[in-house]
Protein backbone atom coordinates (compact mmCIF):
# COMPACT_ATOMS: atom_id res chain seq x y z
CA UNK A 1 0.00 0.00 0.00
CA UNK A 2 1.55 3.15 -0.67
CA UNK A 3 1.40 6.42 1.11
CA UNK A 4 -1.06 8.15 -0.23
CA UNK A 5 -3.56 4.79 0.38
CA UNK A 6 -2.70 4.72 3.23
CA UNK A 7 -3.71 8.18 4.33
CA UNK A 8 -6.35 8.00 2.52
CA UNK A 9 -7.97 5.03 4.24
CA UNK A 10 -6.86 6.36 7.78
CA UNK A 11 -8.36 9.62 6.87
CA UNK A 12 -11.47 8.25 5.94
CA UNK A 13 -12.10 7.16 9.25
CA UNK A 14 -11.53 10.38 10.69
CA UNK A 15 -15.07 11.62 10.55
CA UNK A 16 -16.36 9.33 12.77
CA UNK A 17 -13.70 9.35 15.05
CA UNK A 18 -14.54 13.18 15.38
CA UNK A 19 -18.46 12.54 15.65
CA UNK A 20 -17.95 9.95 18.48
CA UNK A 21 -16.08 12.44 20.45
CA UNK A 22 -18.17 15.59 19.76
CA UNK A 23 -21.29 13.46 20.61
CA UNK A 24 -19.83 12.54 24.09
CA UNK A 25 -18.78 16.47 24.75
CA UNK A 26 -22.39 17.28 24.10
CA UNK A 27 -23.11 14.59 26.55
CA UNK A 28 -20.80 15.84 29.60
CA UNK A 29 -22.17 19.48 28.45
CA UNK A 30 -25.40 19.19 28.59
CA UNK A 31 -24.34 16.98 32.39
CA UNK A 32 -22.27 20.24 33.11
CA UNK A 33 -25.00 22.68 32.66
CA UNK A 34 -27.50 20.32 34.71
CA UNK A 35 -25.45 20.52 37.56
CA UNK A 36 -23.74 24.06 37.90
CA UNK A 37 -27.61 25.37 37.05
CA UNK A 38 -28.52 22.70 40.38
CA UNK A 39 -25.46 23.78 42.06
CA UNK A 40 -26.35 28.00 40.86
CA UNK A 41 -30.14 27.14 42.76
CA UNK A 42 -28.61 25.80 45.97
CA UNK A 43 -25.76 28.31 46.56
CA UNK A 44 -28.72 30.79 46.02
CA UNK A 45 -30.62 29.24 48.20
CA UNK A 46 -27.88 28.78 50.77
CA UNK A 47 -26.72 32.46 50.68
CA UNK A 48 -30.65 33.61 51.11
CA UNK A 49 -30.43 31.49 54.38
CA UNK A 50 -27.13 32.97 55.48
CA UNK A 51 -28.60 36.67 55.16
CA UNK A 52 -32.07 35.42 56.78
CA UNK A 53 -30.31 34.02 60.01
CA UNK A 54 -27.47 36.47 59.97
CA UNK A 55 -30.63 39.21 60.14
CA UNK A 56 -32.10 37.34 63.34
CA UNK A 57 -29.21 37.48 64.83
CA UNK A 58 -28.57 33.89 65.18
CA UNK A 59 -25.04 33.47 63.44
CA UNK A 60 -22.42 36.27 63.05
CA UNK A 61 -20.97 37.57 59.91
CA UNK A 62 -17.78 36.61 61.06
CA UNK A 63 -18.70 33.64 62.32
CA UNK A 64 -16.96 29.87 61.04
CA UNK A 65 -20.73 28.67 60.17
CA UNK A 66 -20.67 31.15 57.18
CA UNK A 67 -19.91 28.59 54.20
CA UNK A 68 -22.13 26.13 51.83
CA UNK A 69 -22.75 22.61 52.63
CA UNK A 70 -21.34 19.92 51.76
CA UNK A 71 -24.01 19.20 48.93
CA UNK A 72 -22.84 22.01 47.29
CA UNK A 73 -19.10 21.80 47.23
CA UNK A 74 -19.49 18.39 46.09
CA UNK A 75 -21.69 19.61 43.48
CA UNK A 76 -18.88 22.24 42.60
CA UNK A 77 -16.41 19.30 42.38
CA UNK A 78 -18.41 17.28 40.27
CA UNK A 79 -18.99 20.27 37.86
CA UNK A 80 -14.94 20.51 37.70
CA UNK A 81 -14.66 16.73 37.22
CA UNK A 82 -16.85 16.85 33.98
CA UNK A 83 -14.87 20.29 32.25
CA UNK A 84 -11.68 18.42 32.80
CA UNK A 85 -13.35 15.44 30.68
CA UNK A 86 -14.42 17.88 28.04
CA UNK A 87 -11.06 18.97 27.73
CA UNK A 88 -9.25 15.85 27.82
CA UNK A 89 -11.57 15.35 24.75
CA UNK A 90 -11.09 18.06 22.63
CA UNK A 91 -7.42 17.64 23.50
CA UNK A 92 -7.59 14.03 21.84
CA UNK A 93 -10.10 15.22 19.05
CA UNK A 94 -7.56 17.92 18.05
CA UNK A 95 -4.14 15.14 18.53
CA UNK A 96 -6.58 13.18 15.68
CA UNK A 97 -6.69 15.99 13.16
CA UNK A 98 -3.02 16.78 13.91
CA UNK A 99 -2.08 13.43 13.75
CA UNK A 100 -3.54 13.48 10.02
CA UNK A 101 -1.59 17.01 9.38
CA UNK A 102 1.60 15.54 10.45
CA UNK A 103 1.05 12.54 8.63
CA UNK A 104 0.06 15.02 4.77
CA UNK A 105 3.23 16.89 5.97
CA UNK A 106 5.22 13.98 6.10
CA UNK A 107 4.28 13.30 2.40
CA UNK A 108 4.24 16.21 1.09
CA UNK A 109 7.79 16.37 1.84
CA UNK A 110 8.48 13.41 0.16
CA UNK A 111 6.49 14.25 -2.54
CA UNK A 112 8.78 17.23 -2.65
CA UNK A 113 11.67 15.93 -2.16
CA UNK A 114 11.07 13.64 -4.89
CA UNK A 115 10.52 16.21 -7.41
CA UNK A 116 13.47 18.19 -6.74
CA UNK A 117 15.77 14.81 -7.11
CA UNK A 118 13.70 14.42 -10.26
CA UNK A 119 14.24 18.09 -11.43
CA UNK A 120 18.38 17.72 -10.49
CA UNK A 121 18.68 14.53 -12.37
CA UNK A 122 17.16 15.78 -15.61
CA UNK A 123 19.24 18.33 -15.38
CA UNK A 124 22.42 16.23 -15.11
CA UNK A 125 21.19 14.16 -18.21
CA UNK A 126 19.92 16.54 -20.17
CA UNK A 127 15.70 15.14 -20.17
CA UNK A 128 13.01 17.00 -21.89
CA UNK A 129 12.10 18.40 -18.41
CA UNK A 130 15.13 20.81 -18.21
CA UNK A 131 14.63 21.30 -22.21
CA UNK A 132 11.34 22.72 -22.35
CA UNK A 133 12.05 25.68 -21.54
CA UNK A 134 15.19 25.79 -24.33
CA UNK A 135 12.57 24.40 -26.97
CA UNK A 136 10.45 27.12 -25.92
CA UNK A 137 13.27 29.41 -27.21
CA UNK A 138 13.94 27.82 -30.29
CA UNK A 139 10.68 27.54 -31.52
CA UNK A 140 11.19 31.43 -32.06
CA UNK A 141 13.92 31.18 -34.32
CA UNK A 142 13.09 27.64 -35.95
CA UNK A 143 9.42 28.04 -36.29
CA UNK A 144 8.77 31.43 -36.56
CA UNK A 145 5.70 33.06 -35.29
CA UNK A 146 3.38 30.12 -35.80
CA UNK A 147 6.10 28.05 -33.49
CA UNK A 148 5.80 31.36 -30.78
CA UNK A 149 2.08 30.95 -30.44
CA UNK A 150 2.36 27.15 -29.94
CA UNK A 151 5.23 27.04 -27.14
CA UNK A 152 3.10 29.66 -24.97
CA UNK A 153 1.21 27.02 -23.44
CA UNK A 154 4.93 24.93 -23.46
CA UNK A 155 5.98 27.62 -21.10
CA UNK A 156 3.21 27.72 -18.67
CA UNK A 157 3.86 24.02 -18.25
CA UNK A 158 7.82 24.96 -17.56
CA UNK A 159 6.56 27.35 -15.42
CA UNK A 160 5.60 24.71 -12.76
CA UNK A 161 8.64 23.39 -11.81
CA UNK A 162 9.77 26.51 -10.59
CA UNK A 163 7.94 28.22 -7.35
CA UNK A 164 5.55 30.84 -8.93
CA UNK A 165 7.12 34.30 -7.18
CA UNK A 166 4.46 37.70 -7.63
CA UNK A 167 6.21 40.11 -9.75
CA UNK A 168 9.39 42.70 -8.52
CA UNK A 169 9.95 40.05 -5.94
CA UNK A 170 12.96 38.38 -5.57
CA UNK A 171 13.21 34.65 -6.22
CA UNK A 172 14.15 32.90 -2.83
CA UNK A 173 14.61 29.54 -4.03
CA UNK A 174 17.94 28.58 -5.34
CA UNK A 175 18.64 29.11 -9.35
CA UNK A 176 20.88 27.73 -11.81
CA UNK A 177 23.35 30.46 -12.99
CA UNK A 178 23.69 28.83 -16.23
CA UNK A 179 19.07 29.49 -16.23
CA UNK A 180 18.26 31.69 -18.93
CA UNK A 181 16.67 34.93 -17.87
CA UNK A 182 13.90 36.93 -19.59
CA UNK A 183 11.27 39.64 -18.82
CA UNK A 184 12.09 43.15 -17.89
CA UNK A 185 13.01 42.16 -14.66
CA UNK A 186 15.24 40.27 -16.17
CA UNK A 187 14.60 36.88 -13.98
CA UNK A 188 14.23 33.38 -14.60
CA UNK A 189 10.77 32.10 -16.29
CA UNK A 190 8.15 31.34 -13.36
CA UNK A 191 4.54 31.99 -13.30
CA UNK A 192 2.37 32.20 -16.60
CA UNK A 193 4.45 34.32 -19.44
CA UNK A 194 3.81 35.99 -22.79
CA UNK A 195 5.68 35.94 -25.50
CA UNK A 196 6.04 38.83 -28.06
CA UNK A 197 5.43 38.46 -31.50
CA UNK A 198 7.83 40.47 -33.16
CA UNK A 199 10.61 38.21 -34.14
CA UNK A 200 13.23 40.69 -33.33
CA UNK A 201 12.26 40.97 -30.05
CA UNK A 202 15.52 41.50 -27.76
CA UNK A 203 13.72 39.61 -24.62
CA UNK A 204 11.37 37.44 -25.94
CA UNK A 205 9.46 36.31 -22.82
CA UNK A 206 7.38 38.21 -20.51
CA UNK A 207 6.16 37.56 -16.87
CA UNK A 208 1.94 38.36 -16.88
CA UNK A 209 2.18 40.66 -14.05
CA UNK A 210 5.45 43.02 -15.52
CA UNK A 211 3.30 43.87 -18.56
CA UNK A 212 0.18 44.11 -16.33
CA UNK A 213 -1.84 41.12 -17.58
CA UNK A 214 -4.46 38.71 -15.99
CA UNK A 215 -4.56 35.80 -18.97
CA UNK A 216 -3.59 35.44 -22.34
CA UNK A 217 -4.08 38.04 -24.93
CA UNK A 218 -6.09 37.19 -28.04
CA UNK A 219 -4.57 38.04 -31.18
CA UNK A 220 -0.41 39.44 -31.97
CA UNK A 221 1.03 41.15 -28.36
CA UNK A 222 3.72 43.27 -28.17
CA UNK A 223 6.15 44.27 -25.42
CA UNK A 224 6.19 48.32 -24.67
CA UNK A 225 9.56 48.21 -26.48
CA UNK A 226 8.59 46.71 -29.86
CA UNK A 227 5.04 48.46 -29.84
CA UNK A 228 6.25 51.10 -30.44
CA UNK A 229 8.55 50.00 -33.37
CA UNK A 230 5.36 48.65 -34.37
CA UNK A 231 3.85 52.50 -34.36
CA UNK A 232 6.99 53.76 -36.30
CA UNK A 233 6.83 51.41 -39.03
CA UNK A 234 2.84 52.04 -39.65
CA UNK A 235 4.17 55.93 -39.48
CA UNK A 236 6.29 55.65 -42.17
Amino acid sequence: MSFIEEFQANIEALPNHLRRKYALLRDLDKSLQGVQTQNEQRCDKEIEDMIQRIKAGNVTPDSSLIKFSDDALDEQKHAIRIADEKVALASQAYDLVDAHIQQLDQYLKKFDEDLRRERDTAVVTGAPATTVENNVKSGRSGEGKGGRKKTRLATAAAATATAATPSGMDLDLPVDPNEPTYCFCNQVSYGEMVACDNPNCKIEWFHYGCVGLKEQPKGKWFCTDCAGTQKKRKGK
